[in-house]
């Protein structure tokens, strides 16, 4: 298939060779600078390594306002269990299926390399006419909004804004969720394990997974809960240790992957296996639709010296097993749209003693938020369990009278002869933190299609790239004058 505009994937693929993990986006940062450098445009990065590249004016554009193109950096790195790669310096390898992009058994990096891709081509595009443009990469957003929570006041100028981390080509979206992450964190002694005792490891595997805020609404599996629901039924029912866990890996995706070693009685091994058989047919039978490709092993492995404390990991399998999971509460406003959400991310035991638990929590009403929020923590205090709720993020209120909404809509119009949607998201953006830098920013979002993200399973529609090119090219050259 023909990949159109050539620009920007021939820019998508350069990114893709560029390692960018959140947090790690050093060699992305001198990748745009460089970039700047050989197109001969001024560029500045911040202390934070947020990177803005500046475009001035074509002849007669000048007395346009300012438009900043904004998209992150970074990318979410998730890979099948099968997969070896090492993201902090191996290529992402894209392939065509179809209409969709891929990659081999990891995250595409779509999001948001393409939004990246589709900036640099305006950069080096010679036949668009256009009033002054500022593009803005900030990193790490993915993994605490760190670069748009460092902006500066004055670090960008532009009235307008276009963000292009969004995931549905047609949808214009002009609000999002705030959010926020509460981490836990158990302590534990070490305690022998009697002799007459075989350990097995319990693994769910394959699930969908996907984004904790766009995909929550689904009824997709998180794979943490399923382990815990089986945890807490065997724990009632046999002599058993626990004796690891460990589960999910970011705080903004759905589990794919969870296991835990547990010791059980020589004479009961039979037994539990029968139970886990059991359990795993019923999650198949539950989840038939969501997640065609789950799959539960219980394997022979071999016996650790010690587990965690009976105390500490009966209250960390009950408290895992009650947390609550997937949507809260639904909007009153706007139907099928989820106002609250909680994610159990990810479970991991770093250190000898103590076991850490991130969850996510979204809401697009602070008070709901803050409710969500102290549910989640509830769970887990009546568990023992240390908690801090995180500052978190802030939301993005909508502006129905916004001038860019209004030119964005139009010129979608014009160019495909039907109405877009305009709506909020339940994900996070960053547009929430620029409008509380810079209050008077007028914004929008949109971008092409993108599933599956923050999963292997991430997929680019290819025919939507370029439809976001005209409608983005189309609002570039019919931005008001000053």
């Amino acid at each position: 298939m023909e990949l159109k505009p050539k620009a920007v994937f021939d820019y998508f693929a350069e990114i893709n060779k560029v390692p960018r993990p959140s947090k790690h986006e050093e060699k992305m940062i001198a990748y745009l600078q460089d970039f700047a450098q050989k197109n001969q445009l001024a560029f500045k990065t911040d202390e934070a390594g947020n990177v803005l590249i500046a475009k001035p004016a074509t002849p007669g554009m000048e007395d346009r306002e300012t438009v900043i193109l904004q998209g992150h950096m970074d990318m979410v790195c998730e890979k099948t269990s099968d997969r070896v790669i090492d993201f902090a310096n191996d290529p992402i390898e894209a392939y065509i299926d179809g209409e969709w992009m891929r990659a081999k058994g990891t995250t595409l990096g779509a999001d948001d390399g393409i939004g990246v891709a589709l900036a640099m081509a305006v950069l080096t595009d010679t036949t668009i006419k256009h009033g002054p443009i500022e593009c803005l990469f900030t990193r790490d957003e993915e993994t605490g909004l760190t670069g748009a929570f460092a902006i500066q006041p004055g670090f960008m100028t532009g009235k307008y804004l276009i963000n292009l981390d969004s995931e549905d080509e047609g949808e214009i979206f002009i609000g999002c969720a705030g959010g926020v992450n509460t981490e836990i964190e158990f302590e534990y002694y070490a305690e022998s394990i009697p002799e007459g005792y075989t350990a097995v490891k319990v693994v769910v595997d394959k699930l969908t997974g996907g984004h904790s805020g766009d995909d929550i609404n689904k009824n997709r599996a998180n794979a943490n809960k399923l382990l815990a629901r089986f945890l807490y039924q065997v724990n009632n029912k046999y002599d058993l240790f626990l004796c690891s866990i460990d589960g999910g890996n970011l705080h903004n995706a759905i589990p794919r992957h969870a296991e835990a070693v547990i010791a059980i009685p020589d004479t009961l091994k039979h037994e539990i296996r029968s139970d886990f058989n059991i359990f795993a047919a019923e999650i198949q039978d539950e989840y038939h639709t969501t997640e065609p490709n789950a799959e539960f092993t219980m394997e022979s492995c071999e016996l650790p010296d010690t587990a965690i404390d009976n105390i500490t990991a009966s209250n960390l399998i009950a408290s895992l097993n009650a947390v609550h999971n997937g949507v809260y509460e639904w909007s009153q406003d706007i139907p099928q749209f989820v106002e609250t959400s909680s994610n159990l991310a990810s479970i991991k035991m770093p250190e000898e003693g103590k076991i850490k638990i991130v969850t996510s929590q979204r809401s697009s009403t602070k008070s709901q938020l803050d409710c969500v929020c102290n549910v989640v923590a509830s769970a887990f205090s009546l568990a023992g369990a240390d908690v801090l709720i995180n500052e978190g993020y802030p939301g993005w209120k909508p502006n129905p009278n916004s001038k860019l909404l209004q030119l964005t809509v139009e010129k979608y119009k014009e160019l495909f002869n039907k109405e877009p949607k305009v709506r909020a998201i339940h994900a996070g953006l960053e547009c929430g933190l620029f409008s509380e830098k810079y209050p008077g920013l007028d914004m929008v979002s949109f971008g092409p299609t993108l599933r599956g993200v923050h999963s292997p399973d991430e997929k680019l529609l290819i025919p939507t790239v370029e439809m976001v090119w005209r409608h983005l090219v189309a609002i570039i050259e019919n931005i008001p004058t000053k």
